[in-house]
């Protein structure tokens, strides 16, 4: 018989799985496609009708759509709130929820949410650290873009989504 978590172990996870459902975000607004290929290396991932599976995949689809501006970052940040984690009794997977909202962030021009919407996240627990299992992307609210230029190819890889 497994014996439940004791609260500091729970904490502990819970803790360690805030800091990999935001590490998604940091990659991504850094460019940084081959962390995204690291934090789905083995899960799904789901958004607006694209799946994608593993590391290759993963990568191609951030590679297909973030948008890198010269100085190497993304030309949009993440924000993640009112994360929801529950760990299961033995400490083997959980799941999340949470709420994300996308910023167009171009140098000289106002920051401006353009997209929102839901993770529901799922984990394992991999030998000595958690891993995503899945993410599924919900978009909840899209910005109407016929307002803006494109002047960054930020309304293109939007409107794929």
């Amino acid at each position: 018989m497994e014996t439940p978590l004791d609260n500091q172990t729970r904490i502990s996870n819970e803790r360690a799985l805030a800091n990999l459902i935001v590490s998604y975000a940091f990659a991504n607004d850094d460019a940084d496609i081959k962390k995204l290929g690291d934090i789905f290396e083995n899960a799904v991932f789901k958004l607006a009708g694209i799946t994608a599976t593993g590391r290759e995949e993963i990568e191609a689809v951030a590679g297909s759509i973030i948008q890198v501006m010269p100085e190497g970052r993304s030309s949009t940040t993440h924000e993640i709130t009112n994360i929801v984690i529950e760990v299961d009794d033995n400490g083997t997977s959980a799941q999340a929820q949470s709420y994300w909202t996308l910023y167009k962030t171009v140098s000289g021009q106002p920051r401006e949410a353009v997209l929102s919407g839901r993770y529901e996240d799922i984990f394992k627990y991999d030998s000595s650290r958690w891993t995503f299992k899945e993410r599924v992307a919900t978009i909840l609210w899209k910005l109407d873009l016929s307002m803006f230029f494109n002047t960054t190819g930020l309304i293109k890889a939007i409107t794929k989504l």
